[in-house]
């Protein structure tokens, strides 16, 4: 039974610790728009490669 004396609050650290986990990937704004990240990797409209450059605008050099 002396067990559980380190066992509950060892439990309460690590349960506390995710906890405050969880609350730092809220505030970190991680799970804002999921479905959309997932949708943009497979549509077209964004490439590896860069755009093109436009020939009508000067060049930044």
């Amino acid at each position: 039974m002396t067990i559980l004396s380190y066992l509950i609050p060892i439990s309460l650290i690590l349960g506390g610790l995710g906890l405050l986990g969880f609350l730092y990937t809220l505030r970190s704004q991680q799970y804002d728009d999921p479905e959309g990240d997932a949708q943009r990797i497979l549509s077209g409209e964004w490439d590896d490669h860069p755009k093109p450059a436009d020939p009508s605008k000067p060049s930044e050099s």
